[in-house]
């Protein structure tokens, strides 16, 4: 009798437990930029602000950091595809029933051919149905003058190599006038265009600051801010060093421009928009829920 109404209480809390968990099937996949990663937890994002935002799941173990090779033209097999495989994995072995993607830079060109495409391969409809919502932090929705500038060999080749890579075909998809025809033809989401299927919401970076007595400058890394100041000289008075915010804007809606939600007005730089720098952390991890 004892061990029967054990058993019985043992399988009822089984019982009361899992519509819990089911409800609790939230995930959180972090997608990088330009770049061929192994270890993009630390050689891109940094562990501090995934951290910061898998402190916001009901599940903290509910999250995966991507690791592809994004020197590659978005549709390769090696981009999306590797891409797709993750997403899918994850959202098998996790049991994930509502995904959100954060993505940084030409991570959100990769992530908007899979909603765009949704026949190209048979795994996209299914990550399209579980995802909720992407945040798109500093996309390159509409090319970068930066990518051109590499490709047509000027003195940028040298001084961009640790920002973009050298000639890749992933910096030769992110110069302006391919980034118009791609968008024009094969993605969704800017002007004129269908709608993506899901959210496609996007923090803006529109500024870098380099001072070397100020603080906030070295957030991120100091030698990259310097780089990416030098480098707005060659773009728009509204940009994050790498990236006019008007490309940034280009595709799904604007979230928010960095300095109106960061700690102190601060703005975000192309390399501070992939770290926990100024609030960002949390401002993702409060966003998680919403």
């Amino acid at each position: 009798m004892h061990s029967t109404a054990l058993r019985s209480t043992a399988l009822a809390l089984l019982v009361g437990l899992q519509p819990a968990q089911a409800a609790d099937g939230l995930g959180v996949a972090f997608v990088h930029g330009t770049g061929a990663h192994t270890d993009a937890l630390r050689d891109y994002w940094q562990p501090a602000i995934i951290d910061s935002v898998r402190q916001g799941l009901p599940d903290r173990r509910n999250y995966v950091v991507i690791n592809c090779d994004f020197n590659q033209y978005m549709w390769k097999p090696k981009a999306a595809g590797c891409l797709a495989g993750q997403l899918s994995g994850f959202i098998e072995s996790r049991g994930i029933t509502r995904l959100v993607v954060i993505t940084h830079s030409n991570g959100g060109n990769v992530v908007r051919w899979i909603l765009s495409n949704p026949t190209y391969d048979r795994r996209y409809p299914k990550i399209i149905q579980t995802l909720q919502k992407v945040t798109a932090l500093a996309p390159s929705s509409a090319g970068t003058p930066l990518a051109d500038a590499v490709i047509n060999g000027s003195t940028f080749e040298t001084l961009l190599g640790w920002l973009l890579g050298l000639r890749n075909d992933a910096v030769r998809q992110q110069q302006v006038g391919h980034m118009a025809t791609y968008n024009a033809q094969n993605l969704y989401g800017t002007g004129g265009r269908p709608a993506l299927p899901t959210p496609f919401r996007v923090v803006v970076g529109s500024d870098v600051d380099s001072a070397p007595t100020d603080a906030d400058s070295y957030c991120g890394g100091y030698a990259a801010n310097l780089g990416l100041e030098f480098t707005r000289n060659w773009l728009s008075s509204c940009s994050d060093g790498f990236l006019d915010c008007s490309s940034q804007k280009a595709a799904g809606t604007v979230w928010f421009t960095d300095t109106a939600r960061t700690h102190g007005a601060e703005p975000l730089s192309h390399n501070q928009s992939r770290r926990a720098c100024f609030g960002l952390g949390t401002l993702l991890r409060n966003d998680l829920t919403q």
